[in-house]
């Protein structure tokens, strides 16, 4: 065959080939995700881009119910949703906004503070309860009703009753936090301390290790960060708003699991599952999570095989079924 008639049908191939498998995913992608996600997500953000330069990563970070919320009940366009809670995912979103819900990292709360902060040099993994009720010690968390990192925290201090065999301390450690301690998000406490506007915040350890903070691990029985203790995690419950105006949802305690999904009406479903792909890569954005003091799921995880059935093909390999 001469040169000439196999360029003429190799022409011929590709122009009867649909355009959808000629063109890479390109344009851009909304992501919105938990607050604590932010930091980590901006590297994957960059070294995703650096790859795929026709792709612009749009991201808008905030509690995890808020942003849910954005979706379901303000129809904002979005392709993609991160909690930090796979349950807000589960109950917010699922069925009606997204088909499916990927388990891919881990967490547990922290105290943080600063060279600052009151007591800086007291506070310890034993004390840390006492020193919350002294009255000229500041310190906060964020809002229960908008980001699960709030709704922890109270957890947390509830269990801590419990772990301490101290009635009534949760009464006591709520009774010296005014409400203008609540903040939206986790992340807008640490401005507070790190201009001296607050002595103690509840976060997560990826936040406190990629702002630099100190901070003081709590007992694993209040930290809500090991699977192993969720029937003990369970019997704190806290109280937050609902969907609709003067209704709530109880949740209960378990082990932090951070959720993500692809909304069902996604502008740009193709390049969102590429980003996906990427995030949920061991080697590339899991890895990055796990230096960021936030440990991923590898694989990651749904839980059943009817879920697994749900997944885009090209996110099938890096999940597994696993409760």
């Amino acid at each position: 065959m001469n040169r000439f008639l196999r360029l003429i049908l190799v022409n011929a191939f590709l122009f009867f080939l649909p355009a959808a498998l000629l063109a890479a995913p390109s344009g851009k992608v909304i992501i919105f995700h938990a607050g604590s996600l932010t930091v980590p997500f901006a590297k994957i953000e960059k070294n995703f881009e650096a790859i795929h330069p026709d792709i612009d990563i749009q991201r808008e970070a905030g509690g995890s119910t808020k942003m849910a919320r954005m979706i379901s009940e303000l129809g904002k366009p979005a392709d993609i949703m991160a909690s930090a809670d796979y349950a807000v995912i589960d109950k917010g979103l699922v069925p009606a906004h997204a088909d499916w819900n990927i388990r891919f990292a881990t967490n547990r709360l922290v105290l943080c503070y600063t060279e600052n902060s009151q007591y800086a040099g007291e506070i310890t993994g034993a004390n840390w309860h006492e020193i919350l009720q002294r009255k000229n010690v500041v310190w906060g968390h964020s809002d229960p009703n908008l980001d699960p990192c709030g709704y922890r925290s109270v957890m947390a201090l509830k269990l801590a009753e419990t772990h301490y065999g101290q009635k009534g301390l949760y009464d006591s450690l709520i009774a010296n936090r005014p409400k203008k301690n609540i903040r939206p998000k986790s992340v807008e406490l640490i401005s507070l301390l790190n201009t001296g506007n607050m002595d103690y915040a509840f976060e997560y350890l990826s936040v406190a290790v990629q702002h630099g903070l100190n901070y003081v691990e709590l007992p694993a029985t209040v930290n809500l960060g090991d699977y192993r203790y969720d029937d003990t995690y369970k019997t704190a419950e806290v109280k937050v708003t609902g969907k609709k105006p003067g209704t709530f949802i109880t949740r209960k305690g378990k082990s932090c699991t951070y959720g993500i999904t692809l909304v069902k009406d996604a502008p740009n479903k193709e390049a969102a599952v590429l980003f996906l792909d990427y995030l949920l890569d061991p080697e590339k954005g899991l890895k990055v999570l796990k230096e960021m003091g936030q440990p991923p799921f590898v694989p990651c995880r749904v839980p059943s095989d009817a879920a697994l059935s749900k997944l885009p093909a090209d996110l099938k390999k890096r999940v597994e079924v696993n409760m």
